[in-house]
């Protein structure tokens, strides 16, 4: 029987980054793949700069930045056409290094999340692969697949398993936990179109149409991609809603047939939900297994992928040194709150889209002198887990700095912890962590000093695990969290 350290089910932008982010370790990993290949038409077209973060720790963002645009940011419109809402993405760097928000085609991608896995040698990627059956034991996971091709059936051993594989997943139905319905549910249609030449009349930035007989939605994507989203009204039929007739009587207003090329046309249900647990004995979900929110705010993709990050390196640390519990568990407490803040967010943004004009989206709403309202990005904390919850700095995302001219702090430090310490604080019994003392470091000793900190540790996902004042309070933390920074 083979056995392997990881087993991920599902090779879509969530299974891909965190099967990269065990293979920099070294892992021995396995990933179960249903189809004979990736999906070539367009799906996920929005990423943040919290998620290109994570593709900067993988390494893919040298190559993948050219399949991106930088997105301007999304205005809310009513039937009338008047803006009653704008969600700017200023083209301004953001604390974690990267522009706030980016357009792309999910096939791009896969296609260098595949690239990447390739380089290492420990990773086998088995395509047409349906799982049967997955079983705790003691120190392992049993699996059970079947390749659809050759209808050979495959029986090994990991020491963990993630299911990434959607929200029709087997994992979770192996696992025997429901998902909660949070509320919300509609049918929606999506259309791909490619302009056969540049448009200059359509918008530049994504336009949510709040209109109560017909909302819509319109995405200006990578290159000459763009793509419309309405709601399905009861009474007509996802054939009537899919027939070109009806597609192109809809894109009336903006575009002609004989302008662009419909490259996919689907109908979607909208939904929001949430996994009852997100993890049994060793097997872990991630991305829309655990969690389903409709594509208002475009952070489906970028939950699984914050799911990746905060999972992958409590599990590497399981592998690397030894399996712990608490550690294991804080996965779903920390991201479930997270990503209910998006999802609810989402739901509400879904209603005012939906023309309900009286819903308040978030809390981070102001007007200009014109009394048009500005709506500004949530960045929602982690929920409790590893760290101390009285600790105000315990959860928020620690910057990207600048060491030297061409050279970032995750450039320095991607696989683990770092421990970042002032000129006040005495540094003992420092073993088998980064360490980074800020004596000539101007930008980080500001830093420390405008969150009141003399010390912060920080976890390998570059969120702060906890931060002190004083060498007491420092060695007081180092004691009882330095062994998950190895």
């Amino acid at each position: 029987m083979r056995e392997f350290d990881i087993v991920i089910v599902g090779l879509g932008p969530t299974g891909g980054t965190l099967a990269n982010l065990f293979a920099m370790h070294g892992f021995s990993i396995l990933i179960l793949d249903k189809e004979e290949s990736f999906y070539p038409l367009p799906r996920a077209v929005h990423f943040d700069d919290e998620i290109m973060r994570v593709f900067q720790t993988i390494g893919i963002t040298k190559n993948f930045l050219k399949y991106t645009i930088i997105n301007k940011g999304t205005k809310f419109v009513n039937s009338n056409q008047k803006v009653i809402l704008d969600w700017p993405r200023p083209k301004k760097i953001t604390d974690n290094g990267w522009y706030p928000s980016y357009r792309f085609h999910q096939p791009d991608l896969e296609k260098q999340l595949r690239k990447r896995l390739k380089s290492y040698k420990k990773v086998l990627i088995e395509q047409n692969a349906n799982v049967l059956k997955i079983k705790n034991s003691k120190n392992n996971v049993n699996i059970k697949y079947i390749n659809s091709k050759s209808k050979k059936i495959f029986h090994i051993k990991s020491k963990y398993l993630v299911g990434c594989d959607g929200a029709n997943s087997v994992t979770r139905r192996q696992m025997k936990t429901k998902m909660n319905n949070l509320g919300f549910t509609q049918k929606w249609a999506v259309v791909d179109l490619i302009l056969k030449k540049n448009k200059k009349n359509l918008p530049d930035r994504t336009i949510q149409y709040s209109n109560p007989k017909q909302p819509a939605t319109y995405c200006r994507n990578v290159g000459k991609r763009r793509r419309w989203e309405f709601a399905i009204k009861k009474n007509l039929s996802d054939k009537k809603v899919l027939s070109e007739n009806y597609i192109w009587n809809f894109l009336k207003p903006w575009i002609k047939k004989s302008e662009a090329i419909l490259e996919r046309k689907t109908v979607y249900t909208f939904k929001s939900g949430m996994a009852r647990k997100w993890r049994k004995g060793r097997i872990f979900i991630a991305g829309d297994a655990a969690h389903l929110m409709p594509p208002f705010m475009g952070q489906g993709m970028c939950a699984g992928i914050r799911d990746a990050s905060n999972l992958a390196w409590k599990i590497s640390l399981c592998l690397r040194v030894k399996h712990n519990e608490a550690l294991l568990n804080s996965y779903q407490s920390e991201r479930s709150l997270n990503v209910k803040e998006y999802i609810e967010t989402t739901m509400r943004m879904g209603e005012f889209v939906n023309a309900v004009e009286s819903i308040q989206i978030t809390k981070n709403i102001s007007s200009n002198d014109k009394g048009i309202k500005s709506m500004q990005s949530i960045k929602p904390k982690l929920g409790d887990g590893i760290g101390h919850v009285k600790d105000k700095n315990r959860g928020k995302v620690f910057p990207q700095f600048k060491l030297k001219k061409n050279k970032n702090l995750d450039d320095y430090f991607s696989k683990k912890g770092i421990i970042i310490l002032s000129s006040e604080i005495r540094a003992k019994n420092i073993k088998n962590c980064s360490l980074l003392k800020v004596k000539n470091l101007k930008s980080i000793s500001a830093y420390l000093k405008n969150i009141n900190s003399k010390a912060i540790l920080v976890r390998p996902d570059r969120f702060i695990l906890g931060s002190a004042n004083s060498n007491q309070e420092f060695n007081s933390i180092l004691k009882k969290y330095s062994n998950i920074l190895r």
